[in-house]
Order: structure tokens, then C-alpha cells, then sequence
């Protein structure tokens, strides 16, 4: 994926929390953003996902521009597939048949077919065993991991995640981890907003430091994180990294 973003401006009432950002990536498979709490980046990641509309600006994956349109984005948000830091996993469902339910409601596959195309992936990522348990019987990390491969298993463009992890201990947020450092693999495009730093580092073929409504260092792991053009970005770095 290629993206390119122009003077992208996000603003709720009389607060801008994205200003005149701009962005323009090489031919990528996975873009990471981080940077401080509340700079933004959470509100990028939704406008990518066609979630919001900005106010000003514009946005283009692989030259073309994501839609402002209610039935455009309709559209656009069937070809991909976004995974919160709530699972949002149907309780009163099995695993499997919360992987089966978007692939038949949403997709139009029947049951014998959805089922058929989940066996794969519950097998690849140690997740089969589980399959017919309900979300109160399983860990965190496990519910995240269906959450994930719920995103997966409809074949998105490509999947954007927002902090997956952050509401897990530190034993089932590498469970989680592991899962998303596979896909870099498998041919999945992700757009991922993480504050685990060291993992950002290692899966990331490019970097956005977002902060401040724009978009403050921007490269790879290691031209960002040796950034020392800019004060915001090294404090930060410098704090988080200690």
C-alpha cells in the first residue's frame, strides 16, 4: 500500500485534534503510528478506516481517494476491516460462530462456506481448540486474537488496528503481538496505532511519530527513533523508552 495525505484537518467544535497533517509513504505493508496520548492518532486511524469524515483534506491509499460520500464509504469500509481495544465479541456466541456471523450476514456466504474458511486460520494461529467456547471462558489475549481473526477472515484490503493491546497484561499482549507480527507475512497491509515501542520497532517497515495534529518524524523504525531534529519527538522517546 501507498499513502498519501494531504493537509488532512480533523476538528469537534472548537477543538482541531488533526491540523493540516501531511503524510506520504512508500510502497509499504505496514505503517505504525505512535506518539503521545491525545495527539491524534486514534483520530487518523479512524479517518483511514472510513469510520470518520474529515473536515479539510484529503487521503488516498494506492492513488485513490478515500470516499466522503455516505454510500462510498459504505463501500469502502466492506474492503476493509478495523480491531479496537474492546473486542467486541458477541457474548452469547462461540468463538466460532462469531468468526462465522459477518462472513454470512455481512459477505453472503453460507454457513457451510464460512465455516470452510475459518478452519484455516483457527488452526494457524493455536486458536481451534477454543473455537466453540464463549468469550466469558476465554483470556483476554484469546478474545483479542478472535477479534483479529474476525477482521481477517473476510480477506480485507487491508486491516487497521488501534491499540489492540493496551487493555491486556503483558502475557497475553505478546500472545497478541505475535499474532499481528505473523500477518506481516501473510500478505495483510495494517495500519497499526500501538504504545508497545519495542514491538512498533521490529514490525514496522514505516513510522509516524504523530503529535500535536501533525505529523512531527516519519520514516523507518530507525530514522524515527533517532530522531533529534525535533525536542516533542525525543522527550518522548526519552520518557517511554527509559
Amino acid at each position: 500500500m501507498q499513502l498519501t495525505i494531504d493537509n488532512l484537518t480533523q476538528q469537534f467544535g472548537s477543538v482541531r485534534v488533526l491540523d493540516q497533517l501531511a503524510l506520504s509513504t512508500g510502497s509499504i505493508s505496514s505503517l505504525v503510528l505512535v506518539g503521545p496520548s491525545g495527539g491524534g492518532k486514534s483520530t487518523l486511524l479512524r479517518i483511514l478506516a472510513g469510520l470518520d469524515v474529515p473536515t479539510a483534506g484529503s487521503a488516498q491509499f494506492d492513488g485513490t481517494p478515500l470516499p466522503r460520500d455516505d454510500a462510498g464509504l459504505l463501500s469502502y469500509r466492506r474492503t476493509v476491516a478495523t480491531v479496537f481495544q474492546s473486542y467486541n465479541l458477541f457474548p452469547h456466541l462461540s468463538a466460532r460462530d462469531n468468526l462465522i456471523l459477518p462472513l454470512v450476514h455481512v459477505h453472503g456466504l453460507s454457513r457451510e462456506e464460512a465455516a470452510a474458511r475459518i478452519a484455516e486460520p483457527l488452526a494457524r494461529f493455536q486458536l481451534a481448540e477454543h473455537a466453540d467456547k464463549r468469550p466469558a471462558q476465554l483470556s483476554g489475549g484469546q478474545n483479542q486474537r478472535i477479534a483479529i481473526l474476525r477482521a481477517l477472515v473476510v480477506r480485507p484490503r487491508r486491516l487497521f488496528l488501534d491499540e489492540p493491546t493496551s487493555a491486556l497484561d503483558p502475557e497475553m499482549t505478546a500472545e497478541v503481538l505475535d499474532m499481528i507480527e505473523a500477518l506481516k507475512g501473510s500478505g495483510t497491509d495494517f495500519v497499526l496505532v500501538t504504545h508497545a515501542m519495542h514491538f512498533a520497532r521490529r514490525v514496522a517497515d514505516e513510522i509516524a511519530f504523530i503529535g500535536d495534529g501533525g505529523v512531527l518524524a516519519h520514516g523507518t523504525a530507525e530514522q524515527v527513533f533517532n530522531h533529534g531534529d525535533n525536542p516533542r519527538v525525543t522527550a518522548f522517546f526519552d520518557k517511554v523508552l527509559r
